[in-house]
C-alpha cells in the first residue's frame, strides 16, 4: 500500500484523531469525555450519523450554496478557535498605561494559557468571541457553572512574571460605570447611593471579570514590603526591570486608609510604604485575630467560600490556594494589588507571550500603527 493510501485510509484517519482526543482527555482529568471517541469511531468508520448536519452534501455539477457555505466556514471557526481560545491561546489588548514600558496601551498580545495551564471553561454558555458583554449586556449565562479545575501547564506563576489576570474587584460592577472598583467607590460614598446613581448591580463568576495585566512582584509564601517606591521581597530588592517607571513624589506617610490595602485604621501603609505582609500560600495555616483579619477576610469569605466568624472562633484559618501580589511596572500610575490585595490562584489566565498588533489612540491609521512592536515577543524579564 503506498504512503498516499495509508494516509487516506479511514483507519489511519480514525488512530491519529482518537490518540489525540485520548491525549487531550487525559490532560483535561475528565474520562467522561472518553465517550467522545464514539463520535470519532462513527464520524470515520462506520458513519451512521450525520455529524454535520448543517453542511449540505452536493451532487455531481451541483451549484453551491454561498449561504451554506458560508454557515460550514463559521460553524468550523467558532468551533476550532473557540478551542484555541479556552486552552491554547488568547488575544488580549492592553487598556491603560500601568504597564508602560513594558506594554504599551494598543498593544494587542496573544497570551499563552499553557504557560500555567488552561482553565476549563467554568461558564461554557458564552456567546462566542466574547468575554462578557455583547450590545451592553451579559454575553454569558450561569445556567451551567463548573468548580475550578486548573490543568496542567508548563510551570507555576514566578516572581517577575508578566501576568494576564481576572480583575479581584470584578465580581461585582455598576452597569453605568463597570470600569470603576465598585468596593472602592462603596468605601468611600454611600453604597446605596452608589448603586442608585450607577446600578444596577452586575454580579460576575471569576472567569467573567474583567482582564487586567501586571507583573507579579511576590509569590505565595513570599513576605513583600514597599520601601521608598520599590518593592522587597524576603529582604531583597527587587531586580531593575527594563520598563520599571516611577512618575510622581514618593509617599512617605498613610493617606486615606480606604484607598490602600487593607483598607483599615490599624494599617498605616500607603503607595510607597507599605507591608510587610506575607503573601498567603496553599496548605499554610495562620492565626486569625481582629487585627490581622482584614489582610484575609475576603480570601475566606469570597474566594474560598469560608466563614469568617468560623475563622474567629477558631482563632487560625487553612488556605486553599495560592495567591499573588501584582503590581504595575509604571509604579505611580498604576491601580494594583497595593488597592485591591491578593489575586487568587484560580483568576490566573495567562502569560504574554507575542505582541501581534500595536496602535496608539488618538492617530488615523496607518499612522497609528507602531510598526516596531510588530510580533513582538514579550520577555517577562525586561
Amino acid at each position: 500500500m503506498r504512503l498516499k493510501e495509508i494516509i487516506r485510509n479511514r483507519w489511519t484517519k480514525f488512530i491519529f484523531w482518537a490518540l489525540l482526543y485520548v491525549a487531550w482527555v487525559i490532560w483535561l482529568g475528565n474520562y467522561w469525555f472518553l465517550i467522545g471517541l464514539g463520535v470519532i469511531f462513527d464520524g470515520y468508520i462506520t458513519k451512521k450519523v450525520n455529524w454535520t448536519f448543517w453542511k449540505k452534501k452536493y451532487k455531481e455539477g451541483e451549484k453551491h450554496s454561498a449561504f451554506n457555505d458560508w454557515l460550514d466556514a463559521i460553524i468550523f471557526a467558532v468551533l476550532v478557535v473557540g478551542f484555541i481560545n479556552a486552552f491554547f491561546f488568547q488575544s488580549f489588548k492592553i487598556p491603560s498605561s500601568s504597564m508602560e514600558k513594558t506594554l504599551y496601551t494598543g498593544d494587542h498580545l496573544f497570551v499563552s494559557k499553557l504557560t500555567y495551564g488552561p482553565k476549563v471553561p467554568q461558564t461554557p454558555l458564552t456567546i462566542p468571541f466574547t468575554h462578557n458583554t455583547a450590545f451592553g449586556k451579559e454575553s454569558y449565562s450561569t445556567l451551567v457553572q463548573h468548580k475550578y479545575h486548573r490543568l496542567k501547564g508548563f510551570r507555576s506563576v514566578q516572581r517577575g512574571d508578566v501576568v494576564v489576570f481576572g480583575f479581584p474587584h470584578g465580581d461585582t460592577v455598576l452597569r453605568k460605570a463597570p470600569a470603576d472598583d465598585y468596593y472602592t467607590l462603596c468605601r468611600f460614598y454611600d453604597k446605596t447611593l452608589v448603586e442608585k446613581q450607577l446600578g444596577p448591580v452586575i454580579v460576575r463568576p471569576f472567569d467573567k471579570v474583567d482582564h487586567y495585566v501586571k507583573r507579579c512582584v511576590a509569590v505565595a509564601g513570599d513576605t513583600l514590603e514597599v520601601r521608598r517606591g520599590r518593592v522587597w521581597v524576603n529582604g531583597e530588592k527587587e531586580p531593575d526591570y527594563k520598563g520599571l517607571q516611577f512618575s510622581q513624589q514618593l509617599e512617605t506617610v498613610q493617606g486615606d486608609y480606604r484607598e490602600i490595602f487593607p483598607f483599615s485604621k490599624d494599617y498605616t501603609w500607603c503607595r510607597d510604604e507599605f507591608g510587610p505582609l506575607w503573601v498567603p500560600q496553599k496548605g499554610v495555616t495562620v492565626a486569625i485575630n481582629s487585627e490581622n483579619l482584614p489582610l484575609y477576610e475576603r480570601i475566606i469569605s469570597v474566594y474560598e467560600n469560608g466563614s469568617v466568624k468560623e475563622a474567629l472562633e477558631k482563632g487560625e484559618y487553612t488556605f486553599k490556594q495560592n495567591y499573588y501580589f501584582m503590581m504595575g511596572d509604571n509604579r505611580h500610575n498604576s491601580l494594583d494589588s497595593r488597592y485591591w490585595g491578593f489575586v487568587p490562584e484560580e483568576l490566573i489566565v495567562g502569560n504574554p507571550s507575542l505582541i501581534w498588533l500595536s496602535t496608539k489612540a488618538g492617530e488615523k491609521f496607518p499612522k497609528s500603527i507602531r510598526w516596531n512592536r510588530f510580533f513582538k515577543i514579550v520577555k517577562d524579564n525586561n
